[in-house]
């Protein structure tokens, strides 16, 4: 059987064009307030939003190490992950990045986007040391937390406790009426969360609103959906919840 293989957590590159089609984002949603992107490794989505007048914050346990070793673990992830996905190019959708070279071309220019945010004077403001599941933020602090390829990816490496206390912690630094987004639903083995179904009633159980809705990121195998979750509170216009509420 075909796998991704990895050891540990990737510290990956990933600019605005693909969170916006991984997290389904508009324009509407990223200007609804302050944005959380936690385990935000070296992509440049924060420094992105920053530059398009938006409120981001990243949040990743690197962060706590000088900046130097961010990067070179970054570019040094590149050529890696560049050279498995080249040997599993077969199992992979091309319509967005069109083939491997320029999938690697768009790592690397996220990464010297992101390189150029965090040598700015104010970049501790935006790139705070946190990991899942006890981030350094107050409740109820952010409008949209987004979480891209670590929970529900990782599955083999954090079990089901870890990842209900990652949900409840996302749920807690968000506004009441906020969102939460969460790509992709499946592991390194392209298969479903196997517990999904059962974190989202406990969660539900805790008065959010969940559904499952179509990512417009067609890459990585059988990962055509996300995850929404809807804290409960005062709704704004956009937490209308839409399709395949759970």
């Amino acid at each position: 059987m075909k796998k991704y293989e990895q050891s540990g957590v990737a510290m990956t590159c990933r600019g605005m064009e693909e969170y916006r089609r991984m997290f389904a984002l508009t324009d509407g949603l990223l200007a609804a307030g302050e944005i959380l992107d936690v385990a935000a490794g070296a992509s440049s989505f924060v420094a992105d939003a920053t530059r398009s007048g938006y409120r981001a914050v990243a949040a990743d346990p690197r962060y706590g190490l000088p900046p130097g070793e961010w990067l070179a673990e970054a570019a040094g992830e590149i050529g890696v992950s560049s050279r498995k996905i080249a040997a599993l190019a077969d199992i992979y959708d091309w319509s967005f990045y069109g083939d491997p070279a320029h999938h690697r071309l768009m790592r690397e220019a996220s990464l010297a986007r992101f390189a150029e945010d965090i040598a700015s004077p104010d970049a501790q403001e935006r790139y705070v040391p946190g990991a899942l599941p006890e981030l350094p933020f107050a409740s109820d602090r952010f409008d949209l937390v987004l979480c891209s390829h670590f929970l529900f990816l990782y599955g083999e490496q954090f079990d089901e406790h870890f990842h209900e206390r990652s949900l409840l912690e996302l749920l807690r630094v968000c506004k009441p009426g906020g969102e939460i987004r969460i790509y992709p639903l499946v592991d390194l083995t392209w298969k479903p969360y196997p517990g999904l179904d059962e974190l989202i009633e406990r969660i539900v159980r805790q008065g959010a609103s969940a559904e499952r809705l179509p990512s417009q990121l067609p890459f990585i195998p059988h990962s055509d959906r996300l995850l929404r979750i809807v804290k409960g509170g005062v709704h704004d216009s956009h937490c209308i919840l839409t399709e395949e509420t759970l």
